[in-house]
């Protein structure tokens, strides 16, 4: 008798993950959904994302609907903030803004920039290098700003933990109101004010706010104070709605109530230099931007320009008023952006190399750290994220700051269950400087250094992970149908966006999915057509197909011919004509049965292996949709359509013992389209 195989002894090159399902809450998400009118599988996310009421659900769908405490109750120092601020300008006082390289550091200097002038300030910023200087306020910009009539500082993005420059610019007579969203240090720095959604309670909604959510408070607080609030409050609000997401801010709280509003103004912006930007990634005529659009096209032009190029350029392009100007610096965005693009392709292709060739041990060390000569550091770090992304272990890459080698420069990037900034702080004695949090971080040490630290970094990683950790991971929140999947589906998923971080876009899971018409578009991207079939059926009934596209997964191409998929619902627009299709973020081979189609004798069959504990059962169906079935052991199997009409069959037979064995082959070795 020919042994039949187990799923476990089929092999091919899929992406190697893991996955974590959500627990199915099966009664409590059928009777949400009974009391809110949403599908059982809509409410089984909303549990997931601990939202268990009515009331709390439709707080969260409309986030307008929930009382909304005044900042100058969470506040404390926003009071006196004001009061310095509305004195400066009162008395023709020089304000300087010192922001960040970064979109959450350069959209809040805009921020202010036009909200100080439209109140009639006399205001200037700054940006401290990033080649030269590193990230936030430092004595060399206070001693600038001093010397050239400053009266009062105000940082945006940054200065929580710059002791040194704001006991200089005390020092020098100037007043300095610090906002920022950093995490705060074990002293405070002696600033005149300090604006921090990490100093108010927990529970408050403007916890999770970025720089730039501190500068809309901000400005918007004071703009009330002029009575100026409702000229003002749009453009502010598009400005918070592009660095919020841009800064990838958790879209909860305030972020989540604002950003929804933001959303609707950015299409017909006010801004010239939003719809510059918005023309130049080719968004143009959309009716309904996204988070992910401002995350994946709009954010990415703007981060650039603070990797690679001087932040003036993305400052003038959102404080313009001129057309002319606006189109000018978008192009200067697209352009760098393209630069861009290309260091993280050339940067990610070597690292990969010097991964697969054995340059480092990421498995065995449960960390990578690598660092290569001639690297753009500006980028290194989008390249760490997508290395996480693939490998799934943490990565912290550097390079070279100097001819000779002798210092590193480099950033950080995580998995759920490694603490970066934990890490760093066990190097901290090997380090020049290092800083970060859970999830990301940089840091700059003597070349000399390295190997003591790769050996630190080893030892913490021992102490953090298991290697079933190490694998990429794709969080699920329920099991779906295909048939379950239609616009009318995509219309009530549609009511939890602004989706981003802490509140992600919904990852649903079907098994025994058939893959079909498979091609690469683009710069190495999958497409394909998917159905379900019910392979326990007695009768193979058609299933509808959908389109599916798999992002960056050209190396995967040709994918098997049945998987496990895991997948966001999105949807596509041709010819004026909108479908639902799917962005699959995981497969795995059927967890419970293999399915192929095959060849015998010039005739087309499919076979399918069941396991149910200990059995298993080999089923061939034929183009008539009679099914062959021999479970492992015996010699007697049933041949029909339907179990009441099947007959006993001897398969040790010729007919079916050939029949069997070249299924058996195709199980072993599934073909792909």
């Amino acid at each position: 008798m020919l042994e039949l195989p187990t799923s476990q002894s089929i092999r091919t090159k899929i992406p190697d993950q893991r996955w974590n399902i959500f627990p199915a809450q099966v009664e409590q998400a059928k009777q949400l959904a009974e009391k809110t009118n949403l599908s059982p599988l809509l409410a089984q996310v909303l549990l997931n994302r601990g939202l268990s009421t009515p009331k709390e659900i439709q707080g969260f769908i409309d986030p307008d609907t929930l009382d909304l405490p005044s900042p100058m109750e969470d506040f404390p120092d926003l009071p006196i903030s004001l009061e310095l601020l509305i004195n400066a300008i009162n008395q023709n006082q020089r304000i300087a803004i010192c922001g960040d390289y970064d979109a959450d550091g350069m959209t809040s200097t805009a921020l202010l920039l036009r909200s100080l002038r439209f109140l009639g300030a006399r205001v200037d910023y700054a940006i401290p290098s990033r080649m030269n200087e590193g990230y936030g306020i430092n004595e060399r910009i206070v001693e600038d700003f001093h010397e050239e009539g400053v009266s009062v500082i105000l940082t945006v993005d940054n200065g929580i933990a710059a002791h040194k420059p704001i006991a200089r610019a005390r020092e020098l007579g100037l007043v300095i109101i610090v906002t920022d969203h950093h995490d705060v240090p074990p002293t405070l720095p002696d600033a005149n004010a300090i604006l921090n959604p990490k100093l108010i309670a927990e529970t408050s909604p403007y916890r999770t706010m970025a720089g730039v959510g501190v500068a809309y408070v901000l400005a918007l607080s004071l703009a009330k104070s002029f009575g100026k609030a409702r000229e003002l409050r749009d453009v502010l609000l598009e400005l918070f709605t592009l660095g919020t997401i841009a800064d990838l801010a958790p879209l909860t709280g305030v972020n989540r109530r604002w950003v929804k509003r933001g959303l609707q103004l950015l299409p017909k912006s006010r801004l010239e230099g939003i719809q510059a930007l918005i023309q130049v990634a080719g968004l143009s005529g959309e009716k309904n931007l996204k988070p992910e659009a401002i995350g994946f096209r709009l954010g990415p032009r703007i981060n650039a320009v603070g990797r690679l190029a001087d932040p003036q350029i993305v400052i003038e392009l959102l404080i313009t008023d001129d057309p002319g100007v606006a189109l000018e610096q978008a192009m200067k965005c697209e352009q760098i952006n393209q630069q861009r693009q290309q260091l993280c392709e050339t940067i990610e292709r070597e690292a990969i190399e010097a991964y697969e060739q054995g340059v480092v041990n990421a498995k065995d060390d449960r960390v990578m750290l690598l660092i290569q000569p001639d690297w753009h550091h500006g980028v290194i770090g989008i390249v760490a994220s997508r290395l996480v992304e693939r490998y799934g272990v943490p990565v912290f890459i550097g390079t070279y700051e100097d001819e000779l080698k002798q210092h590193i420069r480099g950033s950080a990037r995580s998995i759920p269950e490694f603490h970066i900034f934990e890490a760093l702080e066990c190097c901290k004695d090997l380090m020049l400087k290092c800083g970060g949090h859970k999830a990301a971080g940089g840091f700059s040490f003597e070349a000399a250094q390295l190997e003591a630290i790769r050996s630190r970094l080893r030892t913490f990683a021992h102490s953090s992970l298991e290697p079933e950790h190490l694998k990429p991971l794709v969080t699920v929140d329920a099991q779906a149908s295909l048939d379950q999947i239609d616009l009318r589906f995509y219309q009530q998923i549609d009511a939890l966006q602004p989706c981003g971080m802490e509140n992600p876009d919904p990852v649903f899971w079907t098994p025994n999915v058939r893959i079909s018409d498979q091609k690469l578009i683009g710069k190495g991207h999958l497409k394909m057509m998917v159905s379900q079939e019910d392979l326990d059926a007695e009768v193979l009934m058609p299933s509808q197909k959908l389109t599916a596209i798999a992002w960056r997964w050209g190396e995967y191409y040709p994918l098997p011919k049945y998987l496990d998929i895991a997948y966001r619902v999105r949807t596509n627009e041709w010819n004026d004509e909108v479908s639902v299709q799917l962005e699959v973020v995981g497969v795995r081979l059927p967890s419970a049965k293999s399915a192929v189609e095959f060849s015998y004798s010039q005739r087309h069959y499919t076979c399918t292996l069941l396991e149910r504990g200990d059995t298993k059962e080999l089923r061939i169906r034929n183009f008539k949709g009679e099914i062959l079935s021999i479970q492992k052991g015996q010699r007697i199997g049933t041949l029909g359509k339907t179990q009441q009409t099947a007959k006993e069959v001897d398969v040790s037979q010729p007919q079916y013992y050939h029949l069997i064995k070249a299924a058996l082959q195709a199980l072993e070795s599934p073909k792909t389209d």
